[in-house]
């Protein structure tokens, strides 16, 4: 999965919410590597905690991304 910095990375997923998605926070853990999506539906933290080998991942620092799902119809102009 491909990091971004956080700031973009939120920014662009509260555009997305606004438009109707709902959105899920990614990241890599910084200790084992292991891909991690946060269950918080619509919500972005600055750490999490690896469910793999439970250490924590400062994701300001390190970078995330997001998993986006379309709620119903997608609106007629949305950034897709």
């Amino acid at each position: 999965m491909n990091l971004h910095p956080f700031d973009e990375v939120a920014a662009n997923a509260e555009s997305k919410m606004r438009e109707g998605w709902t959105i899920h926070q990614q990241f890599n853990c910084a200790h084992c590597g292991a891909k991690q999506t946060i269950a918080e539906e619509n919500q972005f933290f600055t750490h999490g905690r690896c469910e793999e080998c439970g250490k924590e991942t400062n994701i300001k620092k390190d970078g995330c991304n997001f998993m986006a799902i379309a709620s119903g119809r997608i609106p007629k102009g949305a950034d897709l």
